[in-house]
């Protein structure tokens, strides 16, 4: 017998997925590549050449970031204003998890907006060059900019805002399609993901600090 799938479901399924694979892939291989900044200008600088030397790179960024990436944000928002939180009546820490979920979807539409135009094409604030476009001077171009208090606490919001998002969307994908089964998984799995969360900040803002602190916060430990 054929089962038939509303175009909802289809659509929210999709909506996860991208979250995970790419993005989420992505998300991660973007902070592996920022904490080259850890051990200096000169591997960071080797890391973006390297990632803008990949062949047909513009078309991989298209269909592999910007569309699942653009879909991602625009259905998530359409579930946000369908959203109808109900904490006041029942605040257990499901709903206010679903709720900040919500809340940190609509915060990343505008910072990955911000930090696209920022770093990618050199918009904002009128760098007129970009880390894309010269990999040599990637480096000096982001330390310049976190040097900047109002750009380094919308760095710090936006890094904070994505850990959460990335790290809660990923026990629901797990709960949603059915890897995680029954309280008791899904109890350890949401452990395991604010874990890995905690973890995933901690190296996102470490690399970020080393923009403007040789090693980072953790330089001295690890080198």
């Amino acid at each position: 017998m054929a089962i038939r799938l509303s175009r909802t479901f289809i659509l929210r399924k999709l909506h996860q997925l991208s979250g995970i694979v790419p993005l989420g892939a992505f998300l991660l291989e973007h902070f592996y590549t920022n904490s080259k900044a850890m051990t200096g200008a000169g591997d960071f600088n080797k890391a973006v050449a390297e990632l803008q030397s990949i062949p047909y790179i513009l078309f991989i960024e298209i269909g592999a970031i910007f569309i699942p990436l653009i879909y991602h944000a625009v259905y998530g928002l359409v579930i946000t204003i369908e959203a109808r939180p109900n904490n006041l009546n029942y605040p257990y820490p499901r709903n206010w998890f679903y709720l900040i979920q919500r809340l940190t979807g609509v915060i990343l539409f505008f910072f990955i907006l911000f930090h696209v135009l920022n770093f990618r094409f050199g918009l904002i604030p009128n760098l007129n060059i970009s880390v894309a476009h010269a990999p040599d001077q990637a480096f000096d171009i982001v330390a310049r900019e976190f040097r900047l208090i109002p750009i380094a606490i919308i760095y710090v919001i936006g890094i904070t805002a994505t850990v959460w998002h990335f790290a809660n969307g990923l026990w629901l994908f797990m709960v949603d399609w059915g890897i995680a089964i029954g309280a008791r998984a899904q109890r350890l799995t949401g452990y395991a993901c604010i874990a890995f969360g905690v973890l995933l900040l901690a190296v996102a803002l470490n690399a970020m600090i080393a923009f403007i602190r040789p090693g980072g916060l953790l330089g001295g430990i690890l080198y």
